[in-house]
């Protein structure tokens, strides 16, 4: 039996992905509700943008956690195939239950359905995470864990769902992703706890990659694209602050004085007539009849 740690890293690791994994729920959050307030095409791109943007942040923060993961007496390597395939998982999945959740009719039961398919495909994406994992020996699961481990992913996915079609409020938004963060973490770590290893000496060819080779760019590139969109997002206007710019902008050039209207030498009237010279239409000033 292999020993495992699943701090190697000491807090950087588990601090690191709970904030990936709340970057990814804030994003996901904030285009969910542009979504949710447009039409057509529009809320199809926000819905894929929102499953993109949770699905990634999950999985980044599962593989960022698995830089802390270390096992006593073999090396740890990835199958790059089943990586891949972990990450695509997520972002299906979730853009799946977005998709249940937004245009189901009735809404206890899209939560339901939408939060059991989240959560099953997150666990999914788990354990084709960790079964992309390469050593001298193999894994073995506690079912118990295991099934601990579903359903915290399932009640975690149910409770993201409900706050992306619920929350209204920037600030409730914020700690709904606090929140979303921490559920995804116990998900992962209590999956985790449910692991055990039998190591094999004798295997040799390990195959796969190491995590700096490949995990930890991809986990870097993924990082990147959640902080630029979440700060493209908060930085966009919404539809109603849109149709706000506008109606303020009409409002101005209403309230400016059209050129073409102001009046001119000619029609300032006999208040004005003394700053542009004479009437030549009105009395002499100087007392002599214009006719002579």
């Amino acid at each position: 039996m292999g020993a495992l740690n699943q701090f190697s890293l000491g807090w950087l690791t588990p601090v690191l992905s709970y904030a990936m994994a709340c970057t990814g729920a804030a994003l996901g959050l904030r285009c969910t509700l542009r979504g949710l307030a447009a039409t057509g095409a529009a809320r199809r791109n926000w819905l894929l943008t929102a499953a993109a943007a949770i699905g990634s942040g999950i999985w980044t923060m599962h593989f960022v956690a698995m830089f802390g993961f270390a096992v006593d007496g073999t090396e740890l390597r990835y199958s790059v195939p089943l990586t891949v395939l972990s990450l695509l998982v997520a972002v299906l999945v979730t853009g799946l239950g977005l998709t249940v959740v937004c245009y189901g009719r009735h809404r206890g039961l899209a939560l339901l359905g939408g939060g059991c398919t989240t959560g099953v495909g997150v666990a999914a994406m788990h354990y084709l995470g960790m079964a992309a994992v390469r050593m001298h020996g193999g894994l073995r699961y506690d079912a118990g864990t295991v099934a601990l481990s579903v359903l915290v992913a399932v009640g975690a996915a149910t409770a993201a769902l409900w706050a992306a079609v619920t929350i209204r409020n920037v600030y409730a938004a914020a700690a709904a992703s606090l929140g979303m963060g921490l559920a995804v973490s116990c998900m992962h770590y209590t999956g985790m706890a449910a692991v055990h290893v039998q190591l094999d000496p004798a295997r040799t060819g390990l195959g796969g990659v190491s995590p700096m080779e490949f995990v930890f760019p991809l986990a870097v590139g993924l990082g990147s694209f959640l902080f630029l969109a979440s700060a493209f997002v908060a930085l966009s206007p919404t539809a109603q602050e849109r149709a706000g710019y506008l109606a303020a902008g009409e409002l101005a050039i209403e309230e400016f004085p059209d050129v073409e209207a102001r009046p001119g030498p000619a029609s300032a009237g006999p208040a004005l007539s003394g700053r542009y010279g004479p009437d030549p239409d009105g009395p002499d000033p100087y007392g002599q009849d214009r006719a002579a």
